[in-house]
């Protein structure tokens, strides 16, 4: 199995300086929880915003979340895998990076697709997606946040 066969195709993207209520509209309207933040000019990722992120970043810290863009609330550490992966790639990348969510891109770099944890639960092995789970959700060795 391929990130291809795994990955939700063209998920919304935003940019940097879209404003953190357009953002939050996108997770609405696509029903998703994360949005990859691409750079303008190449549409390469550069950062992921995820509700997480926004609750923790923007609406926990007292800032008025209408007067922020993606840039104010993404986490840049984007983790990435190629389209054509493995399963087993994309499991190890997920638990080595304590991440929810990985992004596809293609052979320039662009974003071609989104693969979250249920993606793996649903269409994995079972052990294999179970002892991501248990990986993904270990409490982290450092303060920062991965945000994915």
């Amino acid at each position: 199995m391929k990130a291809t066969d795994l990955m939700t195709p063209r998920p919304a993207c935003c940019y940097p300086d879209t404003n953190l209520v357009d953002v939050t509209e996108m997770f609405v309207s696509h029903d998703v929880g994360a949005i990859p933040v691409v750079d303008r000019t190449t549409g390469r990722p550069v950062g992921i915003v995820t509700d997480r992120d926004v609750a923790t970043r923007a609406v926990a810290s007292g800032a008025d979340a209408r007067k922020l863009t993606a840039a104010d609330c993404m986490t840049t550490s984007v983790i990435t895998v190629a389209l054509d992966a493995d399963f087993d790639e994309i499991c190890d990348a997920m638990s080595a990076n304590q991440v929810r969510r990985l992004i596809v891109v293609d052979g320039g770099g662009g974003v071609a697709g989104i693969i979250s944890q249920a993606d793996v639960a649903l269409h994995g092995r079972e052990k294999k997606s179970g002892e991501l789970v248990k990986d993904v959700s270990r409490p982290a060795e450092t303060s920062s946040s991965s945000g994915s």
